[in-house]
């Protein structure tokens, strides 16, 4: 982004002020980050008031700032532009910026899967077009509309993840973005309690049509009911379904694991074999949607198989990180809710990787009135023939822990309410060349900190 501070202000619709020709390059809500030539913009909360920082941001390098028409002792002699709400004016700029980009956009929501979507999508599209996704979790009312202001002026594809907690928040973020070509991966139960329902959360996540161009699709998880009862009741968008199940645009089957990732074969709009350096039948479902978009683009089914197989994930998302002793780690630890934490499982239930197979879990946050049944019903998917030990963290996971006492011993099973010195002293004695532990759990459980005690031990 180019823009001086006169094309700013028409974009925010500002008449009343004066600008000489500073350029802006870019936008930055923090000064930790701010990059030169960036427009800077400071919000006030109950805590911090961003505005304290805007001398900082200009020895940083930041071209310009914003600054609240009703905040005090706006500095002299830096280029300023005032305005009455800073979140509105970075949507509206990011709405104006988005009406003049020729980039394609496309859009990513879901209760799981979203970041391994894009992640792929991207991976997928970047041999052959000049692509920009959202970085680290950028997705919500100020991280999308901060994508958008960072694209580059030759960006030819947008990569856009959408994340929500409420109603409304998602149909926000698509008339923003107004996407081409819009995703949503799964319907699961985080933010169980502010939506009250898997109908509620599935409700929400369609929010995203809302936005979509009227010559957009929406991309879906077609074996998802709740989705497709929505298609059907929408028959002004046009969509395509992706799954396990026969009924679907393109399915993916005979899904086998090795060493460095899955192979499987798909059939439908796309046919024959195609392999990701990816593990999980669940990753294998991501795969499926970026296919589709890649073929909506233009690409062919050689060209698609070829880039897959350089898709590379963000960390603490189905990683493999090796111990010294070469028993191996998935960290999948980024976060969790029932849906991910059962298909992380069964992953490493399937797996024959490695024979000696431990879990690692953490307490899953966010899921209402209902969050001890959440808990407990994990147990049924832990296969006492397959799983040779259970390590548990957090106050929720005891509710897990008590289910497991009826299935495992003493000697296989270790619960930790706070401390991880339990699990990683676990881990330190018994695991070996033949081990693959699972570490899966909610973001706010930090389990990558039993993974670097293991590695620093």
């Amino acid at each position: 982004m180019k823009k001086n501070l006169t094309q700013l202000a028409v974009w925010l619709k500002i008449s009343d002020q004066e600008y000489g020709d500073t350029v802006v390059t870019g936008i930055s809500i923090d000064t930790r980050t701010i990059q030169p030539g960036d427009l800077f913009v400071p919000f006030r909360g109950e805590e911090v008031n961003g505005h304290k920082f805007v001398d900082q941001a200009f020895e940083k390098g930041a071209a310009a700032s914003l600054w609240l028409t009703d905040e005090p002792n706006p500095p002299e002699n830096r280029p300023l532009i005032f305005v009455d709400d800073a979140e509105q004016a970075l949507q509206q700029m990011a709405i104006a910026y988005r009406s003049e980009h020729k980039a394609t956009f496309i859009g990513i929501t879901g209760s799981n899967g979203k970041t391994s979507s894009k992640d792929i999508l991207a991976g997928a599209l970047s041999p052959f077009f000049k692509v920009q996704k959202t970085i680290g979790n950028f997705n919500n009312q100020l991280g999308l509309p901060i994508t958008i202001l960072q694209l580059d002026e030759d960006t030819e594809i947008s990569v856009l993840e959408m994340g929500m907690s409420g109603f409304g928040e998602i149909e926000l973020l698509t008339r923003i973005a107004r996407p081409h070509l819009a995703v949503i991966t799964n319907i699961g139960e985080a933010h169980m309690q502010d939506l009250g329902s898997r109908e509620g959360i599935a409700q929400a996540k369609f929010e995203i049509t809302k936005g979509l161009l009227e010559e957009g699709v929406l991309f879906y998880d077609g074996d998802e009911p709740l989705l497709r009862n929505l298609v059907a009741e929408d028959p002004y968008t046009e969509t395509m379904s992706f799954g396990f199940n026969e009924d679907n645009t393109l399915i993916a089957y005979d899904i086998e694991t090795t060493e460095t990732g899955s192979r499987f074969s798909v059939k439908g709009l796309i046919e024959g074999e195609f392999f990701i350096s990816v593990h999980g039948k669940h990753q294998v479902k991501n795969t499926l949607n970026a296919m589709l978009i890649c073929k909506a683009l233009g690409l062919s089914d050689d060209q698609i198989r070829s880039a897959l197989q350089g898709v590379a994930l963000t960390d603490m998302r189905m990683q493999l990180v090796p111990m010294s002793n070469g028993a191996l780690f998935i960290n999948d630890a980024y976060n969790a809710a029932p849906t991910s934490m059962r298909a992380a499982i069964q992953f490493v239930s399937s797996t024959n990787i490695r024979s000696d197979k431990w879990l690692v879990l953490g307490d899953m946050l966010e899921l209402g009135d209902n969050e001890q049944a959440f808990h407990e019903e994990i147990a049924s998917e832990i296969d006492t023939s397959q799983i040779t030990r259970v390590c548990l963290y957090g106050p929720r996971m005891k509710w897990l822990y008590q289910k497991l006492q009826e299935k495992f011993d003493e000697g296989r099973l270790v619960y930790s309410e706070k401390d991880y010195e339990p699990i990683i002293g676990e881990i330190l004695q018994h695991a070996t060349e033949k081990t693959i532990i699972l570490l899966k759990g909610s973001r706010g459980m930090k389990l990558e900190n039993i993974l670097k005690g293991v590695l620093l031990a």
